[in-house]
Protein backbone atom coordinates (compact mmCIF):
# COMPACT_ATOMS: atom_id res chain seq x y z
CA UNK A 1 0.00 0.00 0.00
CA UNK A 2 2.75 2.38 0.71
CA UNK A 3 4.23 2.04 -2.64
CA UNK A 4 1.36 2.29 -4.57
CA UNK A 5 0.63 6.01 -2.58
CA UNK A 6 4.00 7.08 -2.80
CA UNK A 7 3.85 6.45 -6.65
CA UNK A 8 0.22 8.37 -6.41
CA UNK A 9 2.05 11.07 -4.43
CA UNK A 10 4.51 11.32 -7.74
CA UNK A 11 1.62 11.05 -10.10
CA UNK A 12 2.54 7.95 -11.39
CA UNK A 13 -0.29 6.79 -14.19
CA UNK A 14 0.65 3.13 -14.97
CA UNK A 15 2.20 0.41 -12.24
CA UNK A 16 2.88 -2.81 -12.25
CA UNK A 17 3.00 -5.57 -9.63
CA UNK A 18 4.66 -9.04 -10.36
CA UNK A 19 3.19 -11.25 -7.33
CA UNK A 20 3.43 -14.24 -8.80
CA UNK A 21 5.00 -16.14 -12.24
CA UNK A 22 3.56 -18.72 -13.75
CA UNK A 23 6.53 -20.63 -12.47
CA UNK A 24 5.43 -19.66 -9.02
CA UNK A 25 2.57 -21.86 -9.48
CA UNK A 26 4.38 -24.95 -9.41
CA UNK A 27 5.51 -25.01 -6.49
CA UNK A 28 4.34 -26.56 -3.25
CA UNK A 29 0.55 -26.39 -3.21
CA UNK A 30 1.17 -25.20 0.70
CA UNK A 31 2.92 -22.29 -0.55
CA UNK A 32 0.86 -21.14 -3.40
CA UNK A 33 -1.72 -21.15 -1.49
CA UNK A 34 -0.76 -18.78 1.08
CA UNK A 35 0.35 -16.46 -1.70
CA UNK A 36 -3.13 -16.58 -3.09
CA UNK A 37 -4.84 -16.14 0.26
CA UNK A 38 -2.58 -12.77 0.71
CA UNK A 39 -3.82 -11.91 -2.58
CA UNK A 40 -7.55 -12.47 -2.22
CA UNK A 41 -6.67 -10.16 1.61
CA UNK A 42 -5.34 -7.50 -0.27
CA UNK A 43 -7.60 -7.41 -3.00
CA UNK A 44 -10.86 -6.79 -0.16
CA UNK A 45 -8.66 -4.60 1.65
CA UNK A 46 -7.81 -2.40 -0.96
CA UNK A 47 -11.70 -2.09 -2.04
CA UNK A 48 -13.15 -2.24 1.21
CA UNK A 49 -10.68 -0.12 2.98
CA UNK A 50 -11.00 2.36 0.41
CA UNK A 51 -7.49 2.53 -0.50
CA UNK A 52 -8.55 2.06 -4.50
CA UNK A 53 -10.80 5.22 -4.46
CA UNK A 54 -8.64 6.99 -2.41
CA UNK A 55 -6.09 6.85 -5.25
CA UNK A 56 -7.92 6.59 -7.87
CA UNK A 57 -6.89 3.42 -8.69
CA UNK A 58 -8.11 0.90 -11.01
CA UNK A 59 -7.13 -2.49 -10.73
CA UNK A 60 -6.16 -4.83 -13.56
CA UNK A 61 -4.66 -8.29 -13.00
CA UNK A 62 -2.65 -9.96 -16.04
CA UNK A 63 -1.65 -13.17 -16.28
CA UNK A 64 -2.64 -16.97 -16.90
CA UNK A 65 -5.78 -16.24 -14.88
CA UNK A 66 -6.80 -19.33 -16.15
CA UNK A 67 -4.62 -21.58 -14.23
CA UNK A 68 -5.90 -19.93 -10.82
CA UNK A 69 -8.45 -21.36 -8.18
CA UNK A 70 -11.85 -20.00 -8.36
CA UNK A 71 -10.89 -17.89 -4.96
CA UNK A 72 -8.75 -15.92 -6.42
CA UNK A 73 -10.03 -15.57 -9.55
CA UNK A 74 -13.33 -13.83 -8.09
CA UNK A 75 -11.07 -11.78 -5.74
CA UNK A 76 -9.00 -9.85 -8.74
CA UNK A 77 -12.17 -9.92 -10.84
CA UNK A 78 -13.94 -8.38 -7.98
CA UNK A 79 -11.39 -5.83 -7.59
CA UNK A 80 -11.16 -5.16 -11.43
CA UNK A 81 -14.93 -4.77 -11.14
CA UNK A 82 -14.74 -2.45 -8.30
CA UNK A 83 -12.63 0.21 -9.65
CA UNK A 84 -12.91 -0.23 -12.92
CA UNK A 85 -14.10 3.60 -13.42
CA UNK A 86 -10.77 5.12 -10.94
CA UNK A 87 -8.65 7.18 -13.53
CA UNK A 88 -5.95 8.40 -11.45
CA UNK A 89 -3.93 5.64 -11.81
CA UNK A 90 -3.71 2.09 -13.55
CA UNK A 91 -2.17 -0.91 -11.39
CA UNK A 92 -1.71 -4.04 -13.40
CA UNK A 93 -1.54 -7.24 -10.82
CA UNK A 94 0.80 -9.84 -12.60
CA UNK A 95 -0.57 -12.95 -10.97
CA UNK A 96 0.67 -16.22 -12.77
CA UNK A 97 2.25 -14.02 -15.23
CA UNK A 98 5.38 -14.79 -17.11
CA UNK A 99 7.20 -12.77 -20.24
CA UNK A 100 7.64 -15.61 -22.52
CA UNK A 101 3.98 -16.61 -21.94
CA UNK A 102 3.06 -13.17 -22.59
CA UNK A 103 5.05 -13.53 -25.55
CA UNK A 104 3.04 -16.59 -26.75
CA UNK A 105 0.02 -15.86 -25.85
CA UNK A 106 0.21 -12.60 -27.75
CA UNK A 107 1.22 -14.54 -31.47
CA UNK A 108 -1.30 -16.92 -30.51
CA UNK A 109 -3.83 -14.02 -30.53
CA UNK A 110 -2.59 -12.38 -33.64
CA UNK A 111 -2.65 -16.10 -35.40
CA UNK A 112 -6.05 -16.63 -34.10
CA UNK A 113 -7.62 -12.98 -35.26
CA UNK A 114 -6.15 -14.03 -39.22
CA UNK A 115 -7.19 -17.38 -39.15
CA UNK A 116 -10.56 -16.16 -38.35
CA UNK A 117 -10.27 -13.41 -41.51
CA UNK A 118 -9.26 -16.06 -43.51
CA UNK A 119 -5.71 -14.57 -44.63
CA UNK A 120 -3.08 -16.68 -46.59
CA UNK A 121 0.19 -17.63 -44.84
CA UNK A 122 2.01 -14.63 -46.77
CA UNK A 123 -0.33 -12.43 -45.80
CA UNK A 124 -0.21 -13.69 -42.04
CA UNK A 125 3.62 -13.70 -42.17
CA UNK A 126 3.97 -10.32 -43.85
CA UNK A 127 1.44 -8.23 -41.20
CA UNK A 128 3.55 -9.94 -38.26
CA UNK A 129 5.75 -6.95 -36.82
CA UNK A 130 6.73 -5.69 -33.20
CA UNK A 131 3.31 -3.01 -33.46
CA UNK A 132 1.03 -6.28 -34.38
CA UNK A 133 2.27 -8.47 -31.73
CA UNK A 134 1.87 -4.91 -29.36
CA UNK A 135 -1.72 -4.76 -30.03
CA UNK A 136 -2.02 -8.80 -28.36
CA UNK A 137 0.32 -8.28 -25.25
CA UNK A 138 -1.62 -8.07 -21.59
CA UNK A 139 -0.87 -5.04 -21.01
CA UNK A 140 -1.33 -3.89 -24.72
CA UNK A 141 -3.17 -0.45 -23.76
CA UNK A 142 -0.47 0.67 -21.76
CA UNK A 143 3.09 2.39 -22.73
CA UNK A 144 6.25 0.43 -22.03
CA UNK A 145 7.77 0.61 -18.69
CA UNK A 146 9.98 3.98 -18.00
CA UNK A 147 11.49 2.04 -15.01
CA UNK A 148 11.76 -1.54 -13.29
CA UNK A 149 12.30 -1.59 -10.08
CA UNK A 150 14.02 -5.10 -9.28
CA UNK A 151 14.56 -5.86 -5.00
CA UNK A 152 16.02 -8.27 -3.06
CA UNK A 153 19.69 -7.84 -4.96
CA UNK A 154 18.67 -10.01 -7.61
CA UNK A 155 20.08 -8.68 -11.02
CA UNK A 156 18.19 -10.20 -13.63
CA UNK A 157 14.71 -9.72 -14.98
CA UNK A 158 13.55 -13.24 -14.31
CA UNK A 159 10.69 -12.95 -17.01
CA UNK A 160 9.43 -9.78 -16.24
CA UNK A 161 7.54 -7.92 -19.02
CA UNK A 162 10.42 -8.95 -21.49
CA UNK A 163 8.97 -7.50 -24.50
CA UNK A 164 7.99 -4.04 -23.21
CA UNK A 165 11.27 -3.79 -20.80
CA UNK A 166 13.34 -3.55 -24.19
CA UNK A 167 14.11 0.07 -23.63
CA UNK A 168 13.55 0.45 -20.26
CA UNK A 169 15.63 1.80 -17.38
CA UNK A 170 16.39 -0.56 -14.48
CA UNK A 171 17.17 0.20 -10.74
CA UNK A 172 18.47 -2.96 -8.88
CA UNK A 173 17.71 -2.59 -4.52
CA UNK A 174 19.59 -4.84 -2.36
CA UNK A 175 16.45 -4.25 0.35
CA UNK A 176 14.27 -7.08 0.33
CA UNK A 177 10.59 -5.66 -0.90
CA UNK A 178 8.97 -6.11 2.40
CA UNK A 179 11.90 -3.86 3.91
CA UNK A 180 11.16 -1.71 0.87
CA UNK A 181 11.56 2.49 2.27
CA UNK A 182 10.25 5.29 0.97
CA UNK A 183 13.95 6.42 0.62
CA UNK A 184 14.64 3.54 -1.66
CA UNK A 185 11.98 4.53 -3.70
CA UNK A 186 13.02 8.09 -4.01
CA UNK A 187 16.81 6.90 -4.95
CA UNK A 188 15.07 4.61 -7.90
CA UNK A 189 13.04 7.43 -8.95
CA UNK A 190 15.94 10.43 -8.68
CA UNK A 191 18.60 7.58 -10.84
CA UNK A 192 15.93 7.43 -13.00
CA UNK A 193 16.35 11.14 -13.77
CA UNK A 194 19.62 11.43 -14.09
CA UNK A 195 19.51 8.95 -16.96
CA UNK A 196 19.42 9.78 -20.45
CA UNK A 197 17.22 7.94 -22.35
CA UNK A 198 18.26 6.40 -25.92
CA UNK A 199 15.98 3.98 -26.73
CA UNK A 200 17.99 1.84 -28.71
CA UNK A 201 19.61 4.69 -30.59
Amino acid sequence: EEVLAWCAELGIPTVTLWWLSTENLTREPGEVADVLQVIETKMAEWIEGGLAERLGMRVRPIGRLDLLPAGALKALRGAESATRRHERMLLNVGVGYGGRQEIVDAVKGYLRECFTRGERSDEILGALTPDAVDKYLYTYDCPDPDLIIRTSGEVRLSGFMLWQSAYSEFYFCDVHWPAFRKIDFLRAIRSYQHRQRRFGR
